[in-house]
């Protein structure tokens, strides 16, 4: 299980982000990253993700196949996308608005 992330217009705020913004990552399901590896990951990325918060958002990944898991700035997201494909996520390309 895991994830890919993608940034994408949006207006409201994301999970992780108290902020809202012009951008958001999304994280997309796989079939070689581990719950708790994305966990793991979206923890120490995401700004107010914890372990448990990750693993509630690894499940959300798993069963609707994506989920938000920051929402903000464009620069700000950007950033968080390559940290979490950093870390092995399966990223999708940036979609830039």
């Amino acid at each position: 299980m895991a994830g890919t992330d993608t940034i994408e217009r949006e207006r409201t705020t994301g999970p992780g982000s108290g902020l809202g913004g012009g951008a958001r990552v999304v994280v997309l399901n796989d079939d070689h990253n581990t719950f708790e590896g994305v966990a793991a990951a979206l923890a120490r990325v995401v700004p107010g993700v914890d372990y448990a918060g990750g693993m509630r958002l690894a499940a959300r990944i798993h069963g609707s196949g994506r989920a938000t898991v920051w929402s903000g700035e464009l620069e700000v997201a950007e950033l968080y996308w390559q940290q979490l494909r950093d870390t092995g996520l399966t990223m999708a390309p940036l979609e830039r608005g």
